[in-house]
């Protein structure tokens, strides 16, 4: 009981006039290891006849503490003034200005949103790979040019290592781990020892394709690819294939569709031609299918692959693909409302 009148007056001395000494007042009174908190946990160890009496003035001595620190708390409170010169607290707060999803990722997600519709799964692989996931799978040659350090970024502390050229080889990982029907989707970044112009650059995105089933033909791959065209740039888009060559695709073919900056007149970005390739496709080699453990003889399939940057530019009708990677803000913003 002497405890408890000690606690008491030691209650009624302390002075609290800044939150510092309030802080203090609380952990000497109200924390788990307080005097206060010792008397709480006594009260099972008192005389049954004096228990009762006994825990009822220990709680009544918390809750006359408990109301001194919410008094004190209160007071210290209201004392906070603001000066009226600085800062008119009632003020709205300025608006934030939110940013907006770059171009190429409006379009790469347009792009992989069209072949969705058709069932085409998204798939995803490291940029750093080897030899045999970018070329010696997709049957590139040992002398290919590709292979030349004039064409492709080496590692140098493992020669085997690379990084990838094209996201064909997530599709050779996919192949090797699954057996068809395969019907993917493979966006990502690439890169390319090229020279940096208008129309090219050594980093850019791809979305490439493959769909491997039983009595696939290439008359699928046209009526995908025209599909295709059409949802990304309308209904009138015209779109051409001309013969080409791949190590991985037999056969293989390039993909135009009518340039959409001068409508077919003829510009720098299209050379005059008036139209611009956008792909390259062809129907799966069989040598990469045995590659990666598929029977080519029951099995046959297509490829493409979409250079993200050069549809972007067609998209939004942009003569400069560098204006892409400049992170020029003024060029970025004009394309915030495409997000909403």
């Amino acid at each position: 009981m002497s405890k408890i009148e000690n606690i008491k007056l030691s209650l009624d001395q302390f002075v609290v006039d800044t939150n510092e000494k309030l802080e203090s007042f609380r952990l000497q009174f109200l924390s788990k290891k307080s005097e206060l908190q010792e008397l709480l946990s006594e009260i099972k160890n008192v005389a049954p006849e004096q228990r009762k009496d006994f825990g009822q003035q220990v709680n009544q001595l918390k809750q006359y503490a408990q109301q001194l620190f919410d008094d004190y708390k209160l007071k210290l409170e209201s004392q906070i003034t603001y000066n009226q010169s600085d800062i008119d607290v009632t003020r709205p707060a300025n608006g934030i200005q939110v940013g907006s999803m770059h171009p190429v990722t409006i379009v790469l997600n347009q792009v992989c949103e069209i072949f969705e519709k058709l069932g085409f799964v998204p798939v995803s692989g490291p940029d750093i790979e080897d030899d045999w996931h970018v070329f010696s799978a997709l049957n590139f040659a040992p002398e290919h040019p590709a292979r030349d350090m004039q064409d492709t970024f080496f590692v140098d502390v493992n020669p085997e290592m690379l990084l990838r050229t094209h996201t064909s080889s997530i599709q050779v990982r996919v192949m090797e781990n699954s057996q068809p029907p395969i019907r993917v989707i493979c966006p990502g970044r690439v890169f390319r020892n090229e020279t940096i112009t208008a129309r090219s650059h050594c980093i850019f995105h791809q979305v490439e394709g493959l769909y491997i089933a039983e009595h696939v033909t290439f008359a699928d791959l046209k009526q995908v690819l025209l599909f295709f065209a059409k949802e990304m740039f309308g209904e009138e888009t015209k779109i051409r294939l001309r013969p080409s060559y791949f190590p991985f695709t037999e056969p293989s073919a390039e993909m135009d569709i009518e340039c959409k900056i001068c409508g077919g007149k003829g510009c720098n970005v299209c050379k005059y031609s008036g139209w611009v390739e956008i792909m390259g496709c062809g129907m799966v080699d069989p040598n990469v299918l045995d590659n990666c453990g598929i029977d080519s003889k029951k099995y046959s399939g297509y490829a493409f692959g979409i250079g993200i940057e050069r549809m972007t530019m067609l998209k939004y009708k942009t003569n400069d693909i560098r204006l892409y990677f400049e992170n020029d803000v003024r060029f970025l913003q004009q394309f915030s409302a495409a997000t909403e």
